[in-house]
């Protein structure tokens, strides 16, 4: 792992640390976009990560953008929640359990432009990468 690696991991277990004892108040928010924290487990681990993510609601399921913020691949929770079939979420200081599916072309197109409607800067991610950024529909259970 490299150092920037482990920076960048060290940098979002303190967001966990600080959104969960604030209950969201703090680091529950950026630029304008509500944060959850997302647990899944590792697709070959088995050990649950959790990392927070910019999120919108949608027919009462929570949406997530796999973007990496425009980086070139995918990132490793959503590739986690590729294999996975639940999850648990924090919205604030409320915690589910969520089923997990992959929006589908139309859907994706859709859920997009609701996602950049409410999220501007994920159009300029759209623009620096190649690869299509996936949407995870994540729907409580009850």
């Amino acid at each position: 792992m490299t150092v920037q690696s482990r920076l960048m991991h060290a940098a979002a277990a303190l967001n966990v640390l600080i959104y969960r004892a604030s209950g969201g108040r703090l680091l529950g928010q950026v630029q304008g976009v509500p944060v959850l924290l997302l647990t899944v487990a590792g697709r070959q681990s088995g050990v649950a990560h959790t990392t927070p993510l910019s999120y919108f609601e949608d027919r009462g399921r929570f949406v997530v953008a796999g973007s990496a913020a425009g980086a070139p691949s995918e990132p490793q929770w959503f590739r986690n929640l590729r294999r996975a079939d639940r999850a648990g979420i924090e919205v604030g200081s409320q915690r589910f359990n969520v089923t997990i599916s992959i929006a589908g072309p139309e859907e994706r197109r859709v859920l997009m432009g609701q996602l950049i409607a409410r999220a501007p800067f994920f159009a300029k991610y759209l623009q620096t990468i190649t690869r299509e950024i996936p949407l995870a529909l994540l729907t409580p259970t009850s």
